[in-house]
């Protein structure tokens, strides 16, 4: 693909339409950011070449204006001497001179509307990097922001479950200090409904054994 080929692409392009499709968008515009600058390379070092070759022409026209002013003179000399003849030959080379002069107008003025484009086009293509850059810098803002989210959920998640775990034990925790402190309140009912389990206790056990020992006397008189 040839230097102005890809800048026409690139200028072109819909940054926002290629990163919507992208999978990895801040990939992506790396890529295409690398690659706009390798165009730009390429774009300035063609215009500095055609420059170049404008400055050339430059010098050739200058050295021509020379040897034209150098014919003229000999023209008109020669005229001076009489040398009609001479001034013929002078005023020949003259023109040569001058229709090279042409040639070279003709070459500089092309030269300069490809410099003007071309500097145009750089332009254009620094804006596109500018706005790719700028659009870099809100991606990654963007990842950052996304990351600091998805932490800030797992340190929310983290601290609710610990903090549940630690009102349930807080509150069994006032439960028994409750019960502790009924206890110290009324300590003489809380004795007198362990006696009174006691002697219900020992009621129940007492049938229990008077059972037990009928029972015993019972299988007795049958062996007799």
């Amino acid at each position: 693909m040839g230097i102005f080929t890809r800048f026409k692409d690139i200028v072109s392009s819909n940054l926002n339409a290629m990163l919507d499709k992208a999978e990895d968008p801040e990939k992506m515009i790396r890529l295409m950011i690398q690659e706009m600058e390798e165009t730009l390379v390429e774009l300035k070092a063609s215009c500095a070449g055609t420059m170049a070759d404008k400055l050339r022409v430059k010098r050739d026209l200058a050295e021509i204006e020379k040897h034209i002013d150098t014919w003229s003179e000999r023209a008109q000399l020669a005229v001076d001497k009489g040398r009609d003849d001479l001034a013929k030959e002078a005023l020949l080379e003259k023109q040569k001179y001058q229709s090279r002069t042409e040639s070279l107008q003709d070459e500089q003025t092309r030269f300069d509307a490809l410099i003007g484009k071309a500097q145009d086009d750089i332009g254009r293509l620094e804006e596109k990097i500018n706005a790719a850059r700028q659009k870099q810098r809100l991606l990654v803002q963007r990842h950052l922001r996304a990351q600091q989210k998805m932490q800030a959920e797992k340190d929310i998640r983290r601290a609710s479950s610990a903090d549940a775990v630690m009102r349930f034990e807080e509150y069994e925790s006032k439960i028994d200090r409750m019960e502790a402190a009924a206890d110290l309140v009324n300590p003489q009912a809380r004795s007198q409904h362990s006696s009174l389990e006691d002697e219900f206790s020992q009621l129940e056990n007492s049938d229990t054994v008077e059972q037990e020992l009928a029972k015993l006397k019972e299988h007795m008189n049958k062996e007799k």
